[in-house]
């Protein structure tokens, strides 16, 4: 995700490739095999933003303390060489693959290609709604938000740059950098602690800067400071006046600033950098803050996320100033940590970690849809996030090789020249050729049919959308039809509607003695609900949880809405707690009827919450279960993509389990009365049947 230096290509700065492949692992870990792994692993975004601010920086640092110059045109051609290319691949290739699949992976896709296309896919999805941790539409994309974070950098910085250049000290620069970065953290923590949407706060650029501020501060610490020569060279340097080199700006859009002695904080000629930089102490004591510094980085991103300032942007800030203890460790001269982490196999992973990142997340979701018709949300099998894992090394490498290195080299134009004349050479290098050109046709082609055929919405919400018109239907039909006393209903304990209470089959509960609270499974439900029980109350509502149920209750009760049995369907977006359901049964009250309806979704919270719902009702004579777990596990094929709301005859079967519940609890308060009647006319000897 960082960048890499031009053609005249100065020394690499050690230790950072290995700190690219652990944060593209923390990444891909997090998305293929959540939760238990790396339930933390999305820091692994904010290693790279560190990454980006520091490096970047730095080499404009350099190319100004070497010509004194900045070459605009330059830096945003060489940006362009090292991100576009691979983009392009990427969203062609699976926008393609996406076309072929169809379905939901579809939803949203040309407003993704837009986001992609104009670096703001994070302002894209903010203003789309879209959410990262809990969205159920496989927004195919979505890890393009972090890319657009810093290529919005990549454009701003080189013009803001200059002005920073303006302050003639070293710590003045890091200092306004510093304070930048505290405030956007703040900015984020101020958000989240208001309760404004997560997403928001952790999408936006100014929320979310922090990491790269804090890069762009340590830059201005210690690039000075790299770039001189060790003590031990027995060079100096006086300090230097200001320099104020050639302003011309005709030629490559050159901003032109003055040069500061190392008397105003910047290096100049050959002064040396302080003996003890280069002290063996020295080394060693970073080389061991730079492996703790690691470890925290990965404990971290062992830790689960809370919607709060803890993790947003407490954890968050935490992995960023772990990474820049590591990157002073591995750039420190002479450092042993640099070396270390820089071996082989993560250097590999580091130079493609770019390709990496782009390429996973778009085939998790393709291969989640493919194989399981569900989103990720729905859960990511093992064995699919082993087979994603391997695709993605295998497209990485090959993108590397055959796409980004060579339009590094030669530049996109040089690129295109080069494919021209192959086209005009040897029949081999001919047909390659074409290839190569059909194949990118086809590709396009493809992305262009795909956002064609996007659906505007996904099937979930499709069905939550078709139920809630049905009740806004059917309270249209109500108010045309209702006398003034149609809509008040008896508090009191219900009649038996069959003439044998001994026929449970002839027990039936109509819709009318029914009120029903739920969140969006229950609003999806809502046509089969008003189906197979005519008259019932229905008050769903998306995104609600436990905690909503007993002030909405208590309202109904208090305008004499609430009816003999009430059913409660709200397990579904988080866990319940006792003093929540202690709530509902209060306003329930003793002379009706609770029915709880147990909860089915992909989400690590469902098992506790249909356990805790069990031992509430086994603890109470006025409460059941409706099992839409057990109804609904032998037949997810009635689900919508994301495994959570029903379909059509899914909302049927969740209508079917409801009215079993409420008839099952009706047969046996029949029961109960009978016992009591019997025991009556046993203990009195007399027959009270009518």
């Amino acid at each position: 995700m960082t960048s890499t230096a031009p053609a005249e290509r100065p020394a690499r700065y050690r230790g950072l490739d290995g700190l690219r492949a652990i944060a593209v692992t923390l990444v891909v870990v997090y998305h293929l095999f959540p939760p238990a792994l790396l339930p933390g692993g999305f820091v692994g975004v904010d290693v790279f933003f560190v990454i980006s601010g520091f490096l970047i920086t730095s080499l404009l640092l350099r190319e100004h303390d070497t010509t004194g110059r900045v070459g605009l045109r330059a830096f945003w051609q060489r940006r362009a060489r090292r991100l576009l290319p691979a983009l392009v691949l990427v969203v062609a290739v699976c926008s393609t693959l996406a076309w072929l699949i169809g379905g939901d992976v579809l939803v949203h896709l040309g407003a993704q290609v837009f986001g992609a296309a104009t670096f703001s896919y994070n302002w894209v999805s903010i203003a789309g709604g879209s959410g990262y941790f809990a969205a159920a539409t496989p927004e195919l994309f979505r890890n393009f938000w972090s890319l657009a974070v810093e290529e919005q950098f990549y454009v701003l910085w080189p013009l803001l740059f200059p002005l920073f250049l303006l302050l003639p000290r070293a710590w003045a620069r890091v200092g306004v950098a510093l304070a930048l970065a505290a405030a956007s953290a703040l900015w984020m923590g101020a958000a989240v602690t208001r309760g404004d949407d997560l997403t928001r706060a952790y999408f936006g650029t100014d929320t979310h800067a922090f990491g790269i501020l804090l890069g762009v501060g340590l830059a201005f610490l210690i690039a000075p400071m790299l770039a001189r020569p060790p003590a031990t060279a027995g060079m100096g340097a006086a300090p230097a006046e200001p320099v104020l080199d050639d302003a011309s700006l005709s030629v490559g859009w050159k901003v032109v600033l003055p040069r500061f002695g190392t008397n105003r904080g910047t290096p100049a000629g050959s002064a040396t950098r302080p003996a003890w930089v280069d002290s063996r102490r020295a080394r060693a004591i970073t080389g061991v803050a730079g492996v703790l510094a690691i470890l925290g980085v990965v404990g971290v991103a062992m830790l689960p996320a809370a919607d709060s300032a803890a993790t947003f942007p407490g954890a968050l800030l935490a992995a960023s100033v772990l990474t820049a203890v590591a990157i002073v460790a591995g750039v420190w001269p002479g450092s042993w940590f640099g070396r270390a982490i820089d071996v082989a196999p993560l250097r590999w992973v580091g130079d493609r970690s770019y390709g990496i990142y782009l390429w996973h997340w778009p085939l998790l979701v393709l291969a989640v849809a493919a194989f399981e018709g569900a989103g990720t949300s729905a859960g990511v099998p093992v064995w699919i996030g082993l087979g994603v894992l391997a695709a993605t090394a295998v497209a990485s490498a090959l993108s590397y090789r055959l796409v980004e290195m060579p339009v590094r080299r030669r530049g996109l134009r040089g690129s295109a020249r080069v494919l021209a004349g192959r086209l005009r050479s040897g029949p081999r290098a001919r047909v390659r050729a074409i290839g190569v050109a059909a194949a990118g046709v086809l590709f396009i082609a493809g992305t262009g049919a795909a956002i064609a055929a996007a659906p505007p919405v996904s099937t979930s919400e499709a069905v939550v959308d078709a139920g809630r018109e049905a009740l806004e239907l059917a309270q249209r039909e109500a108010e045309s039809s209702a006398s003034p006393s149609a809509t008040e209903t008896p508090a009191a304990t219900p009649e038996p509607q069959a003439t044998d209470a001994a026929d449970p089959a002839a027990v039936h509960v109509p819709g009318d003695r029914i009120t029903a609270v739920g969140d969006s499974v229950m609003l999806a439900s809502a046509k089969g609900l008003l189906e197979r029980l005519p008259g019932i109350e229905v008050d769903a509502e998306v995104s609600r949880s436990i905690w909503a149920g007993p002030g909405i209750l208590e309202s109904l009760a208090a305008s004499g809405r609430l009816r003999p049995y009430v059913v409660v369907a709200l397990g579904t977006n988080g866990p319940v707690n006792l003093e929540s359901l202690e709530k509902i049964a209060a306003a329930v009250g003793p002379e009706r009827h609770l029915v709880l309806v147990n909860a089915y979704a992909p989400r690590d919270w469902i098992p506790g919450v249909n356990a805790d719902l069990q031992a509430f009702a086994d603890a109470r004579h006025n409460v059941s279960i409706a099992d839409w777990s057990g109804a609904i596990s032998p037949r997810l094929d009635l689900l919508a993509g994301d495994h959570v709301h029903p379909g059509g005859e899914g909302g049927l079967l969740f209508a079917d389990t409801v009215a079993d519940a409420v008839d099952a609890a009706e047969r046996e308060r029949l029961e109960r009365r009978a016992n009591v009647i019997r025991s009556v006319e046993a203990n009195l000897g007399v027959d009270l049947t009518p």
